[in-house]
């Protein structure tokens, strides 16, 4: 029986199913479920495997990557030991760096030589008299106090002398002889300086000097006559352009012995003390050349 067209159509039998046509447009039959579930089981695995490859090749990627980027951090510098990014060794300081101010090299002169200035009349230039070389009204020596008599100088050097020095001055060209006495007790003693205008002069005069020859004593100034007829000590030295001499002696007449040791001293002493006054005289000369350079 019809009802009319376009309504539902029921099949004798049973009910139709709508699913039929979307799953199998050929056949009546049902899905296969399980054989859907398996393949979607193999492509989930698949899919996972593909990631846990890309993955571990993404990772040997860059260990390779970094080893190729030490390898050539090693090559190219055998002493690396650090990444290639930190600063230049210049942009670092050093441990050891110094940290003390740095000075300019200087270049001044070496000191002058006061010998050089009492060696030649050329260099000796400063003024010069017995006052001017022995100074003051006495003199003190390792505690002994002189007194200063009377003083002289003269051009005439043979003048001066007694023996064969006198011809022994004139050879080697004495320009001038000066002397002075200091006395003691009743012991005076009487230094001469000879002035040449080379130092080979004064060290042939001290060398040739015939330990017998000797000044003459100079008295005056409450200093008697002595060394004239007694027995006296003379000693010869030379510093320089500078021959000097002492004559030591008694001047109440009497000789002098070795066992005299006070008078032996004072020879000494003031011996002694015109060597410091010629360096003096040098000192002062090479002080004053530095001062004009």
């Amino acid at each position: 029986m019809s009802f009319g067209q376009g309504g539902s159509q029921w099949s004798p039998g049973g009910s139709h199913n709508p699913w039929d046509n979307q799953w199998n447009s050929t056949s009546n039959q049902t899905p296969d479920w399980a054989s859907l579930a398996e393949q979607s089981e193999i492509r989930n695995r698949r899919r996972r495997l593909l990631m846990i490859v890309g993955g571990a090749l993404a990772t040997v990627g860059i260990g390779v990557a970094v080893a190729v980027a030490v390898v050539n951090a090693d090559s190219g510098d055998t002493t690396a030991n650090g990444p290639n990014d930190l600063p230049a060794t210049t942009d670092i300081p050093s441990a050891s760096a110094k940290t003390d101010p740095s000075f300019a090299p200087t270049s001044a002169p070496p000191p002058l030589n006061p010998k050089d200035f009492i060696s030649s009349s050329g260099k000796d230039k400063a003024p010069i008299s017995p006052d001017i070389l022995f100074p003051g009204s006495q003199l003190t020596k390792f505690g002994n106090v002189y007194l200063k008599g009377p003083t002289a100088s003269t051009t005439d050097c043979a003048s001066a002398v007694q023996g064969t020095l006198d011809k022994l001055l004139t050879s080697n060209d004495c320009t001038r002889f000066m002397r002075v006495t200091y006395h003691r007790d009743k012991f005076a003693v009487t230094i001469g300086v000879a002035l040449f205008d080379t130092e080979a002069k004064a060290v042939k005069v001290k060398t040739d000097w015939d330990k017998k020859s000797t000044i003459v004593s100079l008295s005056g100034d409450d200093v008697p006559t002595f060394c004239r007829t007694t027995v006296c000590r003379t000693t010869a030295n030379s510093y320089g352009r500078y021959a000097y001499f002492t004559l030591t002696g008694f001047t109440n007449g009497k000789d002098m012995t070795e066992k005299d040791k006070a008078a032996f001293a004072a020879g000494d002493d003031l011996s002694k003390s015109t060597f410091e006054q010629i360096h003096r005289r040098g000192q002062a000369q090479a002080a004053a050349a530095a001062n004009e350079q």
